[in-house]
Formats: C-alpha cells, structure tokens, sequence
C-alpha cells in the first residue's frame, strides 16, 4: 500500500462506472415500471422494520436510543475515530490524507446534496416519510413523548433523498480506498448499522437512502476520487497544515492519536 490514498491522474473507467451505476439507479427510481418494484421495496423493508416496534419493548427501546441526537453524535465520533486512529487501514502519511480528504469530500457533497435536494423539490421528486404517509406505521415519538426533547427523529416531510445516509455511505467509501477483506466488510456493516436508526423509526423510505443518499454520495466520490481533484486539494491543504498537526503530535492528548503522529503507523 502506497501513501498516496487518492488518485493523482484521471481514471476513466471507474469515473463512467460509478456514474452510470448512480443514474442508473436514479433512473429506475423514476421509470413507472420499474419504480412500482421499488415502491414495494420500500413498503416492505418499512414494515420489516418498523412493525416489531409495537410488539417489542426492547426493540422500540434499542432503536429510539438511535435515533437521538446524542447518539448521531456518538456515531460521528466512531467515524471519526477511523481516520484519527488508522492504524488497521492506513500507513504513514495516508491516515492524514484520508481525514483531510474526507472533510474535503463532505464540503463537495454539501454543494451536490443542496443542488440536487432543490432540484427534486422543484421537479416533484419529493415525499414525506413512511410514518407521515402510512397509518398504520409506529411511531417511536408517540412511545416515548419525552424523548422529543432528546432530538428523537421518526418523520420528516421532505425525506427524499437521505441526507444522514449520504454522509454514512461517503464516508464508507472514502475508507474503502484503504481497508480491504474483512476491514472492508466491517465499515460496510457498521454503515449499515449506521443507517438503520432512521429506517427502523420510519424518518426515511429506503430508497431515500439507497437511491438519493447513494446517488449524491457516488456522485461526489467519483468526480472526487476519479480525477486528480481530492489529492491536489488534499495535498495543498497538507503542506500548509502539516506543521501545526506536527506541532501538536507532541503533546497530550494529540499524541495518542496516529493522525499527530503518522511516522508511528507502520
């Protein structure tokens, strides 16, 4: 494994691969026929999800406590954590480059997530969630009222595409240009696990996140990652900050991270 994490030349083919495989999806979404496929899709994964709820108090308890605001919080820190202590994915000066790369990318998709958000309101794309939709959903914030106060998330009016999912799915991918076999496999799985508190609570269809948040994440990976864009900006951004994080690299606390110290990551 090279230090260079992100490409520095134009690779073409995994650019047409990831957005065709992006508007491809987009567009059996929106095609009738193969959107009724869809549609069923996500009344079935809904129910699957969210019908325990009623029947189980351990069940409705696990998943409320994941749809708070403490715990997006908590989950943002489990990502963090992989880019500041790298020591299972990346080697020397990769680590640095795959946090700052990963900012980088998120500021991207900012710009894409608000384009593409407004586009689809403005051509009816659009839809409330299951549980504003759907009678017969559970809703967690009428099981737990008191949790509201919490931040506890169950219904959005405007849930296409998944915005919380966009962020989860980039930041998988943006570590799977380093993790490989089982390592790989894990940070798809805790995406997913990731994913699941606004699915289970009804916040989001799954084709918000599978199709819209998929859809916005590979578009800013791709023209990201599959073009020199990412490791010119992430290598200019280095060189100015470098001396600081080396400045900081030996003091507590910054010391006990790999990101401060990346010579330490063999």
């Amino acid at each position: 494994m090279s230090n260079s994490l992100y490409s520095t030349e134009w690779r073409i083919k995994p650019l047409i691969a990831l957005n065709s495989i992006a508007f491809l999806l987009l567009i059996s979404w929106l095609l009738p026929t193969t959107r009724l496929l869809w549609d069923r899709f996500d009344y079935f994964l809904f129910t699957l999800l969210n019908d325990p709820i009623e029947t189980s108090e351990i069940w409705a308890t696990i998943w409320a406590v994941g749809s708070v605001r403490l715990t997006d919080i908590a989950v943002g820190l489990v990502m963090l954590s992989f880019l500041l202590w790298g020591r299972l994915l990346f080697r020397g000066e990769q680590i640095r480059s795959a946090f700052i790369g990963f900012i980088v990318l998120l500021i991207m998709m900012l710009l894409v997530r608000v384009g593409f958000t407004e586009f689809s309101e403005l051509v009816g794309w659009g839809r409330a969630s299951p549980t504003m939709l759907l009678p017969e959903s559970v809703r967690l914030s009428e099981i737990f009222p008191e949790w509201v106060a919490l931040g506890l998330k169950d219904s959005s009016s405007q849930s296409f595409p998944g915005d919380h999912a966009s962020v989860i799915l980039l930041w998988a991918l943006n570590l799977s240009l380093a993790a490989k076999g089982w390592r790989c496999a894990v940070i798809w799985a805790l995406a997913v696990v990731f994913m699941l508190p606004r699915l289970v609570a009804g916040a989001h269809w799954g084709t918000d996140d599978f199709v819209g948040g998929l859809f916005i994440s590979l578009m800013t990976f791709s023209w990201a990652c599959c073009t020199p864009l990412l490791a010119t900006v992430t290598g200019k951004l280095l060189n100015i900050l470098a001396p600081i994080f080396n400045y900081l690299g030996r003091y507590q606390p910054f010391a006990w991270f790999e990101f401060f110290n990346p010579t330490s990551v063999k």
